[in-house]
């Protein structure tokens, strides 16, 4: 296992938190695989009543680890199927999932947070589909995470023209479930996860899966077209210019190829 990933049990609430704060809490394949076994194996763990998931220092998760030189060639097929891995294991955990967003959630680290049954941020938080800005399209389950809780218009917003929206504007909007000063956050989390953890499971898993039910309907349907679509863009010319401009710090210049 990763010591990218810290793992804490206490008082019934696995807390999952990603610790590469130096790069952001990027997502490397080996971190989503970790997470996606410890959310499934959560599920049949009695001593498990909710898993939190949250990222240490400045951001909850700024997507999937494009750093470095030639990046797309290290971004293959391989990373979206675990990152797809995890999406279903936080929507079919038989346990509450709860998202502590403690900075910015970007890409598939909000496609993760939006996955969550309750998400939690703190004020200064956002939420960025930034997968237009390097030539691809939304993976992760948010091309029907997201229209599901704002609608078509603010997802088509969120996911054309790669704008963050504030933690404010997405709790008022019903991204997210609780949004909460800074300074107060990390006590309104910590509420949370107590009444998840003292609630009656087999209600609470019972509740998930009717609502999952009722409003997820297309996900899996979801998941297997940003495959197909995303698989296709990772051999485009505009998704090399894009990883490249975002490692050289400069706006990419896109030419439909």
């Amino acid at each position: 296992m990763t010591s990218d990933l810290d793992v804490r049990l206490t008082d019934g609430a696995l807390w999952l938190t990603m610790n590469r704060p130096e790069v952001f809490n990027a997502l490397s394949g080996e971190m989503c695989v970790e997470m996606t076994e410890r959310i499934r194996a959560a599920g049949t763990d009695d001593d498990v009543r909710v898993v939190v998931l949250t990222g240490s220092g400045a951001a909850f998760s700024t997507g999937a680890d494009i750093s470095g030189e030639n990046a797309i060639d290290r971004f293959d097929v391989r990373a979206m199927d675990a990152a797809n891995g995890l999406i279903r294991a936080i929507v079919e955990c038989p346990r509450p999932v709860l998202a502590a967003v403690n900075g910015v959630a970007a890409g598939v680290g909000a496609s993760a947070a939006l996955a969550a049954d309750i998400i939690v941020a703190t004020e200064s938080a956002s939420f960025l589909l930034a997968f237009a800005r390097i030539g691809f399209m939304p993976d992760g389950g948010t091309s029907t995470t997201v229209a599901a809780a704002i609608g078509r218009a603010r997802a088509m917003r969120m996911a054309l023209l790669a704008e963050p929206l504030g933690a404010r504007e997405a709790h008022d909007c019903g991204l997210i479930t609780h949004v909460a000063p800074d300074t107060e956050y990390a006590d309104l989390a910590a509420t949370l996860v107590r009444r998840l953890a003292a609630g009656a499971p087999l209600a609470q898993t019972a509740t998930k899966r009717t609502i999952n039910a009722a409003t997820l309907t297309g996900l899996e349907d979801a998941l297997e077209r940003e495959r197909s679509g995303q698989t296709l863009l990772m051999r485009t010319a505009d998704a090399r210019e894009g990883m490249n401009a975002f490692n050289e710090r400069r706006k990419p210049v896109f030419r439909g190829e």
